[in-house]
């Protein structure tokens, strides 16, 4: 199952979790979209790995460890997730609104784009 969170609910989301060890947020934008806005890890482990390049990269991605999936508005990482579960991996969450909600919920400093 993947859970649809806020970002404004991703700590409560990886305290849940946190007997599978610290959160990952899997940014999956373009390094051009990382450099125009970006979040700053706090209680969760920030991982950037463009959407196209995921299925390459399935193994630096620990199966263990909760799983919230981010892009800009929220379908991209969707996605993702979607294919992380086809994987076999189990605790996943797609944030809802993507690093746009994140910039009105959680950093105001996040620019918009």
């Amino acid at each position: 199952m993947i859970d649809q969170i806020q970002p404004a609910q991703l700590a409560a989301w990886a305290a849940s979790h946190a007997a599978q060890g610290t959160a990952i947020v899997l940014d999956v934008r373009e390094p051009w979209e990382v450099q125009t806005a970006s979040v700053t890890p706090q209680g969760f482990e920030l991982l950037t790995i463009p959407m196209s390049t995921v299925p390459v990269r399935l193994a630096d991605l620990p199966r263990e460890r909760p799983i919230a999936c981010l892009c800009h508005h929220g379908a991209r990482s969707m996605q993702v997730a979607a294919f992380l579960a086809q994987q076999g991996f189990d605790t996943l969450a797609n944030i809802a609104g993507g690093i746009n909600a994140w910039s009105s919920q959680v950093d105001a400093s996040v620019p918009t784009y």
